[in-house]
């Protein structure tokens, strides 16, 4: 089965965060799962500037309101599964992939309309077409609701099957209803059976209504976005479309992530000689200019800065926690201007006990990840979530709040597989009191062995999931179960 793939950003192409990673890794998880794949992206500056050679393959002219748009697809040499660019130097030859920080660029809704009307009028003419097209989030939603709902248009691809994987439901492409002359679609398709929500054009919800499965990116996931909570507006659309919706958990990449090879971390070490974590631990709190305290661990957030990330329930724990726990903090991320100054007020505040750098700075990530003894992950939601996975990798204990994928990939340390400590109620008491077990937990040695055995020996490799998202795709196929 030839399957295409079509998403906003891919590592190490263009990445903002966690669709990126996911997108760097799964392309080559599902070739080696014996998937012909490969990949399209917007030609963003940062594709075109990856340093790989580009070759022209086809001119495309795509539909954008009342004109046709021109563009280029790019074939991106010597990649690991073939990579194509839309290229399109007016809408993608830009510094950022989305917006700045003033907010995101005002015509991104024609942005991906061109992006999706591009890939189909590519895959209408290539002589590679595609049995199976699988988009990814909000930027890709229109490529199913192009092609079903206008198939006169692309009859070369009528036979094409139909995934959509939601890795952020909160993130939906919502643009207000004078823009729906951008997509040169017919006007009852702009209702609440199809595209409109809530008087807006939703990009994300046309990926829901006309794809043959849905996907997202954990189980607990699944049935979270189901329901009024979690389900962002769109859990009714969802709940209609249930029987098409599975949960397929994230991977990573554990040839990236992998503390025995690590470039980034000054020891190694792995689950048979775990001794080159202490180094690390050493060496982060010199580089932080934190004081050494063996005694004590170092606790760790590395995240982006957001009310999603449940940022503002650690700063209202903040003065308890370093009251009464023994740990050390230290915070690496950026986002919200204001949750970025409220950590350095509190790193000013507390020189001694934490520690903060507003960035996105991955080699750091690296040694933060496997300098620190656990990992806070205090999200009001998480999808899926790869610091956790990453964490676990390297020995460091996840403290998190049971939600989404978190729930489903950590074990809570009272069972016998026990990887790390989660709590329930997202209160500050509850988050406390994980905390607290986490560090009784850190000081006993047999206990700490145990639990940091379990979690460098949990499997989260992308090749358990490709194997799933290989099964989905066969079931698809004509004759498929």
């Amino acid at each position: 089965m030839r399957v295409v793939l079509v998403a906003a950003e891919a590592r190490p192409f263009a990445t903002s965060g966690g669709l990126g990673d996911v997108l760097g890794a799964l392309p080559a998880a599902l070739a080696a799962a014996g998937v012909d794949v490969s990949l399209v992206l917007p030609g963003h500056r940062s594709v075109l500037r990856s340093g790989h050679p580009l070759t022209p393959v086809a001119h495309v002219q795509a539909p954008v309101s009342n004109r046709s748009v021109a563009g280029r697809v790019l074939w991106l040499r010597d990649t690991a599964v073939p990579t194509y660019a839309i290229d399109a130097p007016a809408y993608f030859d830009r510094d950022e992939l989305y917006g700045t920080r003033d907010g995101e660029y005002p015509d991104n809704a024609e942005r991906f309309a061109f992006f999706a009307r591009a890939v189909l009028a590519w895959l209408r003419d290539t002589a590679h077409r595609p049995d199976l097209v699988h988009g990814h989030d909000w930027h890709a939603g229109l490529v199913p609701a192009f092609l079903r709902a206008a198939p006169e248009t692309y009859p070369e691809l009528r036979g094409v099957r139909l995934v959509h994987t939601i890795h952020n439901l909160a993130y939906q492409g919502s643009y207000w209803g004078l823009d729906w002359h951008l997509l040169t679609l017919d006007r009852r398709f702009f209702s609440p059976a199809y595209l409109e929500h809530n008087g807006h054009i939703n990009f994300l919800k046309g990926g829901l209504v006309f794809s043959d499965a849905i996907t997202t990116v954990s189980p607990r996931y699944a049935r979270e976005i189901q329901t009024p909570e979690h389900g962002c507006g769109l859990d009714g659309v969802l709940r209609e479309r249930a029987g098409r919706l599975t949960g397929i958990l994230n991977g990573i990449d554990d040839t990236l992530w992998d503390p025995a090879v690590d470039p980034a971390p000054p020891a190694h070490f792995s689950i048979d000689d775990p001794a080159g974590k202490t180094a690390c631990t050493a060496a982060l709190r010199a580089e932080l200019g934190l004081p050494a305290t063996p005694d004590a661990p170092l606790l760790a957030l590395v995240t982006r800065l957001t009310w999603q990330k449940g940022i503002e329930l650690l700063l209202g724990a903040m003065s308890r926690l370093l009251a009464e726990t023994p740990v050390q903090v230290v915070v690496l991320g950026s986002g919200d201007a204001h949750l970025e100054d409220a950590v350095r007020a509190v790193a000013a505040a507390e020189p001694a006990r934490v520690a903060a750098r507003i960035a996105f700075d991955e080699p750091l990530s690296h040694r933060v990840i496997a300098g620190a003894d656990l990992l806070l992950m205090p999200s009001r939601w998480e999808p899926c979530g790869l610091t956790q996975l990453y964490a676990q990798r390297y020995g460091t204990l996840p403290v998190v709040h049971a939600t989404g994928g978190l729930d489903d990939t950590v074990v809570d340390a009272a069972q016998r597989h026990g990887t790390g400590f989660k709590f329930g109620a997202f209160t500050v008491e509850a988050l406390l009191e994980a905390v607290v077990a986490a560090v009784a937990a850190w000081r006993d040695p047999r206990e700490r062995a145990r639990l940091m055995r379990n979690a460098m020996g949990a499997d989260f490799s992308w090749r358990r999931a490709a194997r799933a998202y290989a099964g989905l795709y066969a079931s698809l196929a004509p004759g498929g179960a």
